[in-house]
């Protein structure tokens, strides 16, 4: 099983992407997902989260009201919509999954083994 990021790229400030995360299979639609981002010299932080049938989301102080996370069962993919982008948002955008039921998204404050993982997808904001 797996998750596969696209849909990163080089963006001027105040334009939008949308990044979507590809699961391997149905099981992900049973698990609670979520998206963190990465910058050089900079530690990994949560971006935005969704349980795992949709029920509540969490955003990133930063990016509320710019981002966007949505999961689509019947394509088991997950979204991240991005608008009003800023220099501050350039990363590597990480997908992630979890095989939690909680609505809760403080799950994502402990990293297990058995959670998975996307390769990444550069997210590049210019000025």
């Amino acid at each position: 099983a797996n998750l596969v990021e696209s849909g990163g790229g080089l963006v001027q400030a105040g334009g939008s992407l949308r990044l979507s995360c590809a699961a391997s299979d149905r099981s992900f639609n049973y698990y609670a997902m979520a998206w963190f981002r990465q910058a050089p010299e900079k530690e990994r932080e949560l971006v935005a989260a969704i349980s795992w049938n949709g029920g509540t989301t969490y955003y990133l102080d930063s990016v509320k009201g710019r981002f966007a996370i949505t999961r689509d069962i019947a394509r088991n993919t997950l979204n991240l919509q991005m608008h009003s982008l800023r220099l501050e948002d350039t990363a590597t955008y990480y997908c992630a999954a979890k095989d939690h039921r909680s609505q809760s998204a403080k799950v994502w404050e402990i990293i297990t083994p058995s959670d998975y993982w996307g390769q990444g997808t550069q997210v590049t904001v210019s000025s």
